[in-house]
């Protein structure tokens, strides 16, 4: 593990991090994070009944979207070119929640890891706009990077030391 930041100067200001000697490597990242409702508006999703229509359809594009525009939300990222994403949401009826796990692949300098996190932060909160009239109580939780590959730092795997 790095010991320092990487994104600040000598003098503590911030900088973007130059990429332009490292080796392009094929790279990818899978982020997941969690959205709980009741189970009304859970049924609703399911059902098909929400007013603003397929929720998880338009989460799934809203989180491919966000991928692709990772480096307009976060000033210090670099712009990279996707090569594959993929943004599954999946139901849980016992938790009464809905599960985004986004995935990103690339060729590239630098990794994929805040593309595939922005993806599911987005797809959640799209949920959460469009169910927020009939449930104010949504929380969106553990959002996190479940694994990354490439590069120099290597592989990594949450959950696991190298």
């Amino acid at each position: 593990m790095a010991d320092e930041f990487t994104h600040f100067d000598s003098g503590g200001g911030a900088v973007m991090v130059d990429v332009g000697d490292k080796a392009v490597t094929a790279r990818e990242a899978v982020a997941e994070g969690t959205i709980r409702f009741n189970r009304g508006t859970l049924a609703l999703i399911s059902g098909g009944g929400a007013k603003k229509g397929d929720v998880l359809g338009v989460a799934r594009i809203a989180g491919i979207m966000a991928v692709k525009k990772t480096a307009d939300l976060i000033p210090l990222c670099h712009t990279l070119l996707i090569d594959s994403c993929g943004v599954d949401l999946t139901v849980d009826h016992e938790k009464s929640a809905v599960k985004a796990v986004c995935s990103v692949r690339l060729r590239g300098k630098t990794g994929a890891e805040m593309e595939a996190l922005t993806g599911v932060t987005v797809a959640l909160l799209t949920v959460y706009d469009m169910c927020k009239a009939v449930d104010r109580s949504m929380t969106m939780e553990d959002i996190h990077l479940i694994e990354k590959s490439g590069g120099k730092s290597g592989h990594f795997i949450q959950g696991k030391t190298a």
